[in-house]
């Protein structure tokens, strides 16, 4: 998730996450690609942030003062995905983004979120590009989503008065992505954005 602020990396993984967990993630991405592989691991996240309670140390699910928290939860060795934990306190948002070419699983651990979801349509004037709107999710504990290039643009925030944590497996490292920027109506204008973790 975009927000290009000053951020603190992480180089491993936090240790939080249960071994059943992580090695159901591990054997779904050993097996399987595309979109088998994002509905597996919607199940997965579903079945085991339901089930397993209090998953996550609650230090993790602090609301950060510099907009929506990013924190790494695990860092597959192979770098074939990788866990975040997100932090969204009230009104707490994201620009419209894409995931820079990786496929992405989003499940909601606590509160309620809002997915907003884009079409893109070129149009190659003044480096604009035109976004239409073509649909709005509001997703409760339990319920999850997946993104897949080309189609993940989208933008997440939490438009509910208490804290929203939301969990998040990629298909690798996200590193970088793409922000766009309202200019006029549908019209954005787009810009690449370095992603960090969250430094409290």
């Amino acid at each position: 998730m975009p927000d290009c602020q000053k951020r603190t990396t992480m180089s491993n993984s936090t240790g939080n996450l249960t071994s059943p967990l992580i090695h159901r993630l591990d054997d779904a991405v050993s097996r399987l690609q595309g979109k088998p592989l994002c509905e597996s691991v919607k199940s997965i996240l579903s079945e085991e942030l339901t089930q397993q309670g209090d998953l996550l140390d609650e230090r993790l699910l602090a609301v950060s003062s510099d907009g929506y928290a990013r924190r790494l939860l695990h860092r597959d060795p192979e770098g074939r995905y990788s866990v975040l934990v997100m932090v969204w306190g009230p009104g707490q948002q994201t620009p419209l983004h894409d995931h820079g070419g990786l496929w992405c699983v989003e499940c909601v651990y606590r509160g309620r979120i809002r997915v907003t979801s884009y079409d893109r349509i070129e149009t190659g004037d003044d480096d604009c590009v035109r976004f239409v709107q073509v649909g709005e999710i509001h997703a409760g504990v339990g319920e999850a989503g997946s993104l897949i290039p080309p189609v993940d643009y989208h933008a997440i925030d939490n438009p509910n008065g208490e804290t929203a944590a939301t969990v998040h497996v990629y298909g690798g490292d996200m590193v970088s992505c793409n922000v766009f920027e309202p200019v006029m109506d549908d019209l954005y204008r787009g810009r690449s954005c370095q992603l960090e973790f969250s430094r409290d």
